[in-house]
């Protein structure tokens, strides 16, 4: 009987070591979720080698201009959306580029200037240019694929990078 208590008390103080420490990992996580979001973030992202874009001289408010990134066989597009956004580069923070090709099943992505949305006309997945490419309906199951971006001080607009998998890739491997 004394053996039985005894592995009684054990699992007691294992439980409430336990649960000490599931308190202090949910408070941390708790106090750092932007940090957390930020790495992750990062994780995603593959750099590839600077390219050249454009110029901001180019580019017209909400009107797409298509470009190509990484390589010749992978459409996107610029857009200067006239007002700041997450990620957005440029003097006014306003500049973002995008995949034109829908993750679900590759249709090619149409922009609305009225909802500054990238829309798929295969099987209708909708893209929010100015939350950084989130799905927000349809089929899809990742967000747009978005360009690293930078400006230099000549205006010039390079992407170093994108942050999801482009479609029909395994990787995003050049």
């Amino acid at each position: 009987m004394d053996r039985c208590n005894k592995l009684v008390d054990v699992g007691r103080r294992q439980f409430l070591r336990g649960g000490a420490l599931a308190a202090a990992a949910s408070a941390t996580a708790v106090t750092l979720p932007a940090a957390r979001a930020r790495a992750q973030a990062s994780l995603a992202r593959v750099d590839y080698p600077s390219n050249r874009l454009g110029n901001i001289a180019d580019l017209t408010v909400n009107e797409p201009f298509d470009v190509t990134y990484p390589d010749e066989e992978a459409p996107g597009v610029l857009l200067k959306l006239g007002t700041p956004v997450e990620g957005g580069a440029g003097p006014d923070g306003d500049i973002v580029g995008f995949s034109t090709v829908c993750p679900h099943k590759g249709y090619p992505l149409n922009y609305s200037a009225d909802d500054r949305t990238l829309n798929c006309p295969g099987h209708y997945s909708r893209f929010d240019c100015e939350a950084g490419g989130q799905q927000i309906w349809g089929q899809a199951t990742q967000n747009l694929p978005q360009y690293a971006l930078s400006v230099d001080e000549k205006g010039d607009i390079y992407a170093e990078g994108v942050d999801e998998l482009l479609y029909g890739r395994l990787s995003n491997v050049l």
